[in-house]
């Protein structure tokens, strides 16, 4: 039986609250990003509230499966983010529940997004897709609002040019009109001039009744009703007042939806698997159609049937065409090469006529399988970008909209760039199609189980010192070493031991160098396919690092400075690249990275020669420091001894031996004047 416990009722609460604002935040975003790729076709319209209320209605049930996994990622983010802030997360952890456990709650309600996210596309999407591009249709194909500038001629009305000198925004009046109409074309123009004029719609705003005053209209006569004449006449009008209708289509109309029904984003899955058999099959049936042509344009080229055997064919082809050529006159051979040309040609143009053909219905089949994929892909991108979301924000442990933000900007930028990248190269045929909508996929989801399994397991993934040292362990950078007096310390230093130790250290150094020549280059067979480690730099290392923690505890300042001289060791980089062979053997094989590491290799072989040397020189100055304070140390113990010496006074302990009875029968003598003083002194003080 499922218990469902608070922690999950409180952690599906502080997820929900948060899905909610950023599903809204990201459904603004994504709106007004596609609103701007139509908001130079759309304005200056006249669309009426209702016309944009659906247009905007229908803009976002498309987007909000775009929506739900950018929702789920922000939001986790920060709902794990807080949790870690205010040590929430780690209370969890502390009573014994791990992360994944505390996922538990949120994971159903992800799954249960990723199943609307599903049923939007597949039910919703297709038909807000086609009323959307219905509309957007009708939108385009809506003559704009009437707005007649001035000094410029205004082109919105059809087959007119208008240009107005000067209007009055009172009265509605236009002054200075000069109107080109071409109803019958260039050849046929009209212009018209008139000093004023007024401009209206009808009643049903399907025309545009002008009405000018004082002008003249100049018009050619049409020249098919003067057939063989050389000249064209035309005509001229003045008049006081007239009134001319124009075509002007100013209503909002419906376009037909019969090329949108095609679109695969307007169909749901079923509709998209029963039209690939029929789209496929329709493909196969050009592909033979164009073959059978091609196969019988061959034999028509080279003057054989289909009856003809092989045998015959190929004689006929392998005639020497060169010197059946050769064997006409210069006048033929002119027909022949121009004849050969314009059938080179034609053949050239209907190859790319239907390739371009043969282009486009296979490219009909691609957009289809790919709006297949989209449904499922973006439904499973709910969970993965769950499973990086989480996680993230547990080992970030920063809530709000600072980080998350940003993180998640990142990570949407990933995907965009390699779901954007396969779906152009799955539609133009360059990748297949399985393979470029599915690539986005096949990148998070690793890093998506990566993230899980570092939070899961306390690992510190962002940790930048971790990076820092690994990056200067591959260049060869090392960091200095620090040594600061100690405030308190516990146990000094045994400098006569420590001492003895460096001693010890130099010479083992010495014996070393003899050994080995750390200037000559390294044998390239036993640094990438031989195993071994240097034991003595090892073990050199160790005993002076040792010698180093217990100086750390001395006062005495030249010490610590010499301390700070000592180079940090790498103890094998100079003898192999890598602690495994296998990792040696690759790194070898594989020539540039190889040459690389060998010679990053002969560096540290470089490097530890001169560490060797100043630790020599190192160990020398500490010993000599050290005889100094043992020598500094003796003088004062000795002029100390000599001071206690003068002033030693040795004690008098005399006790004379007393008769047992003598001390028993022993009764002091007690003067009469000390009497008498006791007594008033006893007297007074009662007085007072």
């Amino acid at each position: 039986m499922i218990r469902i416990k608070k922690l999950d009722i409180f952690i599906a609460k502080q997820f929900g609250i948060l899905f909610v604002g950023t599903f809204f935040i990201c459904q603004f975003v994504l709106m007004m990003q596609f609103l701007w790729r139509y908001v130079e076709e759309l304005i200056g319209k006249g669309l009426s509230l209702e016309v944009l209320a659906q247009f905007f209605w229908y803009m976002g049930l498309m987007l909000m499966p775009q929506a739900f996994p950018l929702a789920i990622l922000l939001s986790s983010l920060i709902t794990f983010g807080n949790l870690g802030e205010s040590s929430e997360l780690t209370a969890i952890k502390a009573a014994g529940i791990s992360l994944l456990q505390a996922f538990r709650s949120l994971i159903v309600i992800v799954i249960t997004i990723c199943f609307c996210s599903f049923y939007f596309q597949n039910v919703i999407g297709p038909e807000a897709h086609k009323s959307f591009a219905q509309l957007l249709l009708s939108m385009k194909q809506k003559s704009p609002e009437l707005e007649i500038p001035e000094g410029v001629f205004y082109d919105g009305i059809p087959n007119c040019n208008l240009y107005v000198q000067k209007k009055d925004l009172n009265t509605g009046k236009l002054y200075g009109i000069m109107i080109y109409r071409m109803n019958g074309g260039y050849e046929d123009a009209a212009i018209i001039l008139a000093d004023s004029g007024m401009l209206q719609s009808t009643a049903e705003k399907k025309h545009l009744l002008l009405t000018l005053y004082s002008g003249e209209w100049f018009e050619n006569m049409k020249s098919q009703d003067l057939a063989g004449s050389a000249s064209v006449p035309y005509r001229r009008e003045t008049f006081s007042s007239k009134r001319i209708v124009l075509d002007f289509d100013g209503g909002f109309n419906l376009a037909d939806v019969t090329g949108i029904a095609s679109d695969a984003r307007s169909k749901s899955m079923a509709k998209i698997r029963h039209d690939l058999d029929s789209i496929r099959e329709f493909n196969d049936s050009v592909g033979r159609s164009y073959y059978r042509e091609a196969k019988q344009n061959l034999f028509s080229a080279s003057g054989l049937t289909k009856d003809d055997s092989v045998k015959a064919a190929k004689a006929v082809l392998k005639l020497d065409i060169d010197s059946l050529y050769y064997s006409h006159k210069a006048e033929d051979k002119q027909a022949i090469t121009r004849n050969a040309l314009s059938r080179v040609e034609m053949n050239t143009s209907e190859i790319n006529m239907k390739g371009d053909y043969s282009y486009a219905i296979n490219r009909q089949e691609r957009l289809h399988q790919i709006e297949a994929y989209e449904k499922v892909t973006l439904s499973l991108l709910c969970i993965v970008f769950f499973f990086i979301g989480a996680p993230l924000g547990a080992i970030i442990r920063k809530g709000g909209l600072g980080v998350p933000v940003i993180v998640s900007v990142l990570v949407f930028i990933v995907y965009y760039i390699f779901n954007f990248s396969g779906m152009r190269m799955a539609r133009d045929d360059n990748w297949t199609v399985l393979f470029g909508k599915w690539i986005s996929m096949a990148v998070l989801t690793p890093l998506a189980m990566f993230f899980t399994y570092k939070a899961n397991s306390d690992s510190v993934v962002f940790n930048i010192d971790i990076y820092k040292n690994l990056l200067m362990s591959m260049l060869g950078i090392r960091m200095k070493r620090h040594v600061f007096k100690k405030e308190v310390i516990i146990n000094d230093p045994d400098y006569a031991v420590d001492a003895e130790k460096l001693n010890r250290i130099s010479d083992d150094i010495t014996e070393y160098s003899r050994r080995h020549s750390l200037l000559k280059a390294p044998n390239p067979i036993k640094v990438f396919f031989r195993e071994g480690d240097d034991r003595s730099i090892r073990d050199i290392n160790q005993e002076l690092e040792e010698v180093i923690d217990d100086l750390s505890n001395t006062k005495d300042k030249t010490v610590l400075a010499c301390l700070n001289r000592y180079p940090v060791i790498a103890t094998h980089a100079h003898t192999r690249p890598f602690r495994r062979r296998w990792l040696n053997a690759l790194t070898g094989i594989i020539l540039p990275l190889g040459l690389f590491f060998y010679l990053r290799m002969w560096r540290f072989r470089l490097r530890l020669l001169r560490d060797l040397r100043v630790i020599k020189a190192t160990n020398a100055d500490i010993c000599k420091r050290v005889e100094e304070m043992t020598v500094a140390k003796e003088e004062v113990d000795k002029k100390e001894k000599d001071e206690v010496d003068n002033n030693f006074e040795p004690e008098m302990n005399f006790e004379p031996e007393v008769n047992a009875e003598a001390e028993m029968n022993f009764e002091p003598e007690v003067n009469a004047e000390a009497e008498e003083t006791i007594e008033k002194s006893d007297k007074e003080q009662e007085k007072e």
